[in-house]
């Protein structure tokens, strides 16, 4: 009772009401399980998309960043996450594209330790994608990739195929947020990828607002700078009909004539459909990247190439691929019929390829 005839005011009577009401409850920290003890290996792959192996390698690549002092000598006590426990906790994000909150549940953390771990994850594996992510150079890497490329359907000279992907994000919110609405309606990053014969991704560019066309973030990029400057030799990239036809690009042909045209058309398509079957492989095993990202926009990127770099770890030590039947339509909402162009020699490349490799090649059939 002495303590009531303290009080001053009825603020503080109210204040000493409520703690005696609603004690703070200690906190209960929830046992986490080991992941790699407690699934089979098919069960680990279907919850984190990967294999033991794969997830085994990159915890082994990006640990010491991720994992502070502190963290590792206070473990038991502040209950801090391991670095293995954060890999898991990401991929499993990547996995579901579900909330932040409802993946710290399933993982027994708090939403904003999700956040972080997330965060820190997710751009220490997109920092190795310098060494992981990268078109082959040196004159046997790119005669290797051509001769891949050759054995699809015959179209030579070809080092990569080339397309843009939408990726789904919620609103960025600011002035700037209908530059990220595609044509479809949506908010999403159109995302630029470049990959080889192998599916593996080679060239990425993940930041473009979704109603930017594919053609402008190709001539905006690091890759058509070296392209132009002949950095590849004679080699070719293979893009659809959203891209200008230059002497290193071959497009399909609006209105193909003579049998060479038409070979050379379905030589395009077909070898071009890896790009197609890499985006279908790369969002079946991440599914994030179709159901959509939901982060502020400056953590969206780190994700996206994040995802990338796992694809092409997974893809180096023949990972097994995800289920089909888990497929999502992909969409790209930006494509305006034919954008070529026959200026110049570009045209003239491209029908010296038909007259000089598919014609002879309808000779001998």
């Amino acid at each position: 009772m002495d303590l009531l005839h303290d009080l001053t005011d009825d603020e503080d009577f109210l204040e000493l009401v409520n703690i005696v009401m609603h004690p703070r409850q200690p906190k209960v920290y929830r046992e986490r399980t080991n992941e790699f003890n407690k699934w089979s290996d098919e069960e680990f792959r279907d919850r984190f998309r990967l294999s033991k192996p794969v997830v085994e390698y990159v915890i082994n690549e990006i640990a010491d960043e991720i994992s502070s002092e502190s963290n590792r000598c206070y473990n038991y006590r502040n209950h801090a996450l391991s670095a293995s426990e954060m890999v898991l906790l990401t991929l499993r994000f990547l996995a579901c594209g579900c909330f932040l909150q409802t993946t710290g549940d399933m993982m027994g953390v708090d939403k904003s330790t999700a956040s972080r771990a997330v965060n820190k994850v997710t751009r220490a594996i997109a920092r190795l994608a310098t060494n992981v992510i990268k078109m082959r150079s040196t004159a046997e890497e790119i005669d290797q990739t051509k001769h891949q490329f050759y054995n699809i359907s015959k179209f030579p000279r070809c080092v990569g195929a080339i397309d843009c992907t939408h990726i789904k994000i919620q609103s960025p919110g600011g002035n700037d947020a209908e530059n990220y609405r595609n044509r479809k309606g949506f908010f999403s990053i159109n995302t630029q990828v470049i990959c080889n014969a192998n599916l593996t991704i080679t060239n990425i560019v993940c930041r473009w607002p979704g109603a930017s066309h594919d053609a402008n973030i190709f001539r905006n990029s690091n890759i058509h700078n070296k392209f132009e400057n002949g950095e590849f030799g004679n080699a070719l990239l293979l893009g659809d009909s959203g891209y200008g036809v230059k002497s290193y690009m071959m497009t399909p042909l609006a209105n193909p004539q003579t049998p060479a045209e038409h070979l050379y058309n379905e030589a395009q398509i077909r070898t071009r459909n890896v790009i197609e079957r890499c985006f279908g492989v790369w969002k079946r095993r991440f599914p994030i990247l179709s159901l959509g990202i939901r982060v502020s926009i400056e953590k969206v990127e780190p994700i996206v190439v994040a995802c990338a770099v796992l694809h092409n770890i997974a893809c180096s030590m023949r990972d097994v691929e995800p289920p089909n039947e888990e497929a999502v339509e992909d969409v790209d909402p930006d494509h305006h019929g034919n954008v070529e162009n026959i200026n110049g020699g570009n045209g003239a490349v491209r029908q010296m390829l038909i007259r000089n490799h598919f014609q002879q090649l309808c000779i001998r059939n």
